[in-house]
């Protein structure tokens, strides 16, 4: 199984900078087992960070199968979700946003 880290490099080398155009947002991965990390989007550009990041808009909780799972395509967010394998803190709506951010 792919680390979290090479996850995370996986997910960023998708980034769709013009649907970022504009946005200020801290999305945080919670990884239950794994190492936690933020992604800022800003103004058409992601930056990752390991650890937690307070200013969180959204903070998405799953463990790295599940991770795994929706950032290369093969698990749907929103089927992960509503089976209980993923839950959504603050604002939810911005996790919709992940799959224009981050097409697979």
């Amino acid at each position: 199984m792919s680390s979290t880290a090479e996850i995370i490099k996986t997910l960023t080398s998708k980034f769709n900078a013009a649907a970022a155009a504009g946005l200020d947002l801290v999305f945080q991965f919670n990884i239950e087992d794994a190492e936690n990390y933020s992604l800022t989007v800003k103004d058409g550009t992601c930056d990752v960070q390991p650890g937690v990041n307070d200013a969180a808009n959204v903070t998405l909780i799953m463990d790295s199968e599940t991770f795994k799972g929706i950032a290369t395509g093969e698990t749907d967010g929103m089927q992960a979700f509503m089976g209980g394998k993923l839950r959504a803190e603050g604002d939810m709506m911005l996790a919709m946003k992940l799959s224009e951010l981050f097409p697979v």
